[in-house]
């Protein structure tokens, strides 16, 4: 599929907007949801962590609209219309990665983000964690670099250099590490 069709699909999807409670409240395109302040839908964001204990972290691409070319975390993307949160989360999993594994929940936040003046973020984002050693086939289109991150230098540089990294990462890396550090290590049991 050429890239520009397959732009013109992703921004005709239908998103799931919801209220401060995360019920359903409509529907509408990715294009519309990211406008201005943005329409308040549902998201999620998965943390991959490998058995040396690292973070998998993806560089948006450059053919992101918003917030193209700064680190985020291992996937971050949206439930389309009639899709559950964790549905989507493992077709996102596959698409941006090329892997499949099993997702743990760990909490739910709502936030807002403004990128320049070109848009928003504007979520009730789900986050889970996961575990995988498996190759990583990066999707070219989502992804322009990714690697693994040690948990101590990552939170390190998040710290000296919060410009390089997405809002929601930076918001959701510091829950992580405040919270759930002990589900962490349960991956590891």
């Amino acid at each position: 599929m050429s890239s520009d069709k397959n732009k013109r699909l992703i921004t005709k999807e239908l998103l799931i907007l919801a209220d401060k409670n995360d019920q359903i409240v409509g529907y509408d395109t990715k294009e519309k949801c990211h406008q201005g302040e943005g329409l308040l839908h549902r998201a999620f964001s998965i943390f991959i962590f490998n058995d040396h204990k690292q973070v998998l972290m993806q560089k948006r691409s450059t053919e992101k609209l918003l917030w193209p070319f700064y680190w985020s975390n291992s996937v971050c993307s949206h439930p389309r219309k009639g899709e559950r949160y964790e549905e989507a989360a493992i077709r996102r999993l596959n698409e941006e990665l090329g892997f499949e594994t099993s997702l743990q929940f760990l909490f739910k936040f709502q936030y807002q983000a403004q990128f320049k003046n070109i848009g928003s973020e504007n979520e009730i984002c789900s986050v889970y964690i996961g575990k995988a050693n498996g190759t990583v086939q990066a999707n070219p289109s989502e992804i322009a670099e990714w690697k693994y991150s040690d948990i101590r230098e990552l939170t390190e540089d998040v710290q000296a250099h919060p410009h390089r990294y997405t809002p929601w990462f930076k918001m959701e890396w510091e829950e992580i590490q405040t919270r759930f550090c002990p589900q962490i290590e349960n991956l590891y049991v």
